[in-house]
């Protein structure tokens, strides 16, 4: 069973999804080797993620090496139909996932995911672990773990274990050093860029563009958008993220400050409301409000509603605010991931490096089965250095190694001036 928009787009979708997988070097390397171990066999997994065609390539890979895997879409707008449409026609994994899906089918598909009596999950925003927590406690005994792969998921499920709700182990894949230093910092910068220049065609050179937030993903974007020629703002509550931002050359200040004076304002902080009515209220008129964090509540949309008296459609992606005094605030991808719904998400060379995480997390999670407790843990240190290797000999890139004596070195005390 799946529920897709259209079973014809498969040709299409596995057309990009071979594509994708060109730029994929460590997974094609997991899927050759895992197809010979299968160390998933018979493993019932459900991942509630981004259905792209990266996605698609990390299922390919879970179902090499023997789970028995159905997905569903961790965003409403972020769902790439041709690839869904691929995954069920020619690689046999069910899917329920619609783009633009509303709220109440969006809950559907992830019950009909957990429909699967999964023992391990994946999640990409903690939307699958919550909801089977809520309403599928049944499946609870039978629980070998789950991996989540973004900030606003291990930040839910941190405030899960705190709170000892969280009843089975969670590998907190998004803090890898492989997935924030690369996946974060670059593919977010990459991709979040790409999205607002899609969804707008406007000139990032010369403008004032303001980053909501200077985590892994707020540094990637102010990179990028300097390197566009953009006069960069940051903004942050973190007084240490607020100092390095300065060091880097960036204008720190109030949010408040800097939406006066902005031309894009995005958000990439993982919380909510964090460009509120009071932001709002100052923008410039003409200002571009997008959002990086994973869910849609970092812009307090119901507010721009509020104090609006117009709202236009004038291209794909972007909703046209006229507020009551004539200023027009433009609002990209309904206030969701904009470079997941005004774009293809990140590119897939970095995705290789997460996928590969959330491939051998679940095995590592398989093979302790009944030795972690329930709480979220880190990626093992040799898993993240595995990873990086392997990127690196695909790069066709070599590095030095320590000699015996300087290992011994390392771990000494002994030896000083």
């Amino acid at each position: 069973m799946s529920d897709i928009r259209d079973q014809s787009l498969a040709t299409q979708g596995l057309a990009r999804t071979e594509w994708a997988l060109k730029e994929m070097p460590v997974i094609r390397g997991l899927m050759t080797s895992l197809e010979k171990t299968k160390p998933l066999s018979g493993i019932r997994m459900s991942g509630c993620l981004h259905i792209t065609t990266e996605t698609a390539n990390l299922a390919r890979t879970l179902k090499v090496a023997g789970a028995d895997l159905v997905l569903c879409a961790s965003n409403p707008l972020s769902t790439q139909d041709d690839v869904a449409a691929a995954l069920v026609t020619e690689y046999g994994i069910p899917v329920y996932a619609i783009r633009g899906e509303n709220t109440e089918i969006y809950y559907q598909h992830i019950k009909s995911a957990l429909e699967h009596n999964p023992v391990i999950t994946m999640d990409d925003g903690a939307d699958l672990v919550s909801e089977l927590h809520k309403t599928r406690t049944d499946l609870l005994p039978n629980m070998i773990g789950g991996t989540e792969e973004t900030t606003t998921g291990v930040i839910r499920l941190r405030a899960m274990a705190k709170d000892q709700a969280l009843k089975y182990p969670v590998m907190a894949v998004n803090d890898a050093m492989t997935k924030h230093f690369f996946d974060n910092r670059y593919g977010t910068g990459q991709s979040a860029l790409d999205g607002i220049i899609r969804a707008t065609n406007i000139l990032l050179a010369g403008k004032t563009f303001t980053v909501v937030g200077y985590g892994w993903c707020g540094r990637g974007v102010a990179m990028r958008a300097k390197g566009h020629g953009a006069h960069v703002i940051v903004t942050e509550v973190d007084p240490l993220r607020a100092l390095e931002a300065t060091m880097d050359g960036y204008r720190v200040m109030p949010l408040i400050e800097a939406a006066k004076e902005s031309d894009f304002i995005l958000s990439v902080t993982g919380d909510k409301h964090v460009i509120d009515k009071k932001h709002i209220e100052v923008m410039k008129d003409g200002c571009v409000v997008a959002n990086a964090g994973h869910f849609n509540v970092e812009i307090n949309i119901p507010a721009l509603e509020e104090i609006s008296v117009e709202k236009k459609h004038p291209r794909l992606s972007v909703d046209e605010y006229t507020l009551k005094d004539g200023r027009v605030i433009r609002l990209l991808a309904e206030g969701r991931l904009v470079n997941l719904a005004a774009a293809e998400g990140h590119p897939s060379a970095v995705m290789d490096m997460s996928f590969a995480n959330q491939v051998l997390c679940a095995i590592y999670m398989h093979k302790q089965y009944g030795k972690l407790d329930n709480t979220v843990h880190p990626v093992p240190d040799e898993i993240d250095n595995d990873i990086a290797l392997l990127k690196l000999n695909a790069m066709g890139i070599k590095i030095d190694q320590l000699s015996e004596e300087q290992h011994k070195y390392l771990s000494s005390w002994q030896e000083g001036t």
